[in-house]
């Protein structure tokens, strides 16, 4: 299969090609092996019990309604209840997503960074594209994108807070840079954050390389990177 893929698209090298088994065998096998219950209490860690059915979701492999009933099955409504609400999410932003599909890619209220629109680059660096950037863990999880077309949700919004709040990037050029490379990549599910060093550490510390010697940008407290990404905003400020 490997070997067709390259042939189709020779402009792909080997180590692009993700090792997802596509298929409903594939689907179903992943099926089985979702644990509702130990993904409520670890799916905020990158070595948390996660399900990894969203590529199967995404493209209609497995249903919202099989995941679900499956969940259910597996302990009392509230014991499982992270794992529903994710579908009921999804489910929510593909309804808005197909109601109106181009108002997405637009910005529906004043930024509140403190700067406009105009601010952020529609250009992604290179050294984002190459997976050189400055930090240890961005690089980790833009190889990860890359290699295995997944990230845990976590990674992606560290990796997005990144190239919007860090790096100045426009939101809708990240979003494409992930929806390039996802398998499981969505328009309708995609958001933002900011964060520091602790919280890197806290919940992808045991996967990522997140020292802070390799991670200097990020290394102060949530109060000092505010005024440093953010100065215009005073709301932001106390």
């Amino acid at each position: 299969m490997r070997a067709h893929l390259c042939a189709l698209s020779p402009h792909l090298a080997t180590q692009d090609i993700s090792q997802t088994k596509g298929g409903r065998d594939a689907g179903e096998q992943r099926l089985k092996q979702l644990d509702a219950l130990a993904y409520g209490r670890s799916r905020n860690f990158l070595d948390g019990a996660v399900s990894y059915l969203s590529p199967y979701i995404r493209h209609g492999i497995v249903t919202l309604n099989e995941a679900r009933n499956l969940a259910l099955q597996q302990g009392d409504p509230k014991e499982v209840e992270k794992f529903v609400q994710e579908l009921g999410w999804r489910d929510f932003w593909q309804r808005i997503y197909a109601q109106s599909p181009e108002k997405i890619w637009h910005d529906i209220e004043a930024y509140k960074t403190g700067y406009g629109a105009d601010h952020y680059s529609d250009q992604l660096p290179e050294d984002i594209e190459q997976a050189c950037t400055p930090s240890a863990a961005m690089n980790y999880f833009i190889q990860q994108l890359q290699t295995t077309g997944y990230l845990h949700n976590h990674a992606r919004m560290y990796l997005a807070a990144y190239l919007v709040h860090w790096r100045h990037v426009a939101w809708q050029t990240g979003a494409k840079f992930f929806l390039q490379h996802l398998l499981d990549g969505d328009p309708a599910s995609n958001n933002l954050s900011f964060f520091n060093l602790e919280n890197l550490q806290r919940f992808a510390g045991s996967v990522a390389p997140c020292s802070a010697e390799a991670n200097p940008e990020f290394d102060a407290s949530y109060e000092a990177l505010a005024a440093s990404l953010f100065p215009y905003n005073e709301d932001l400020h106390g």
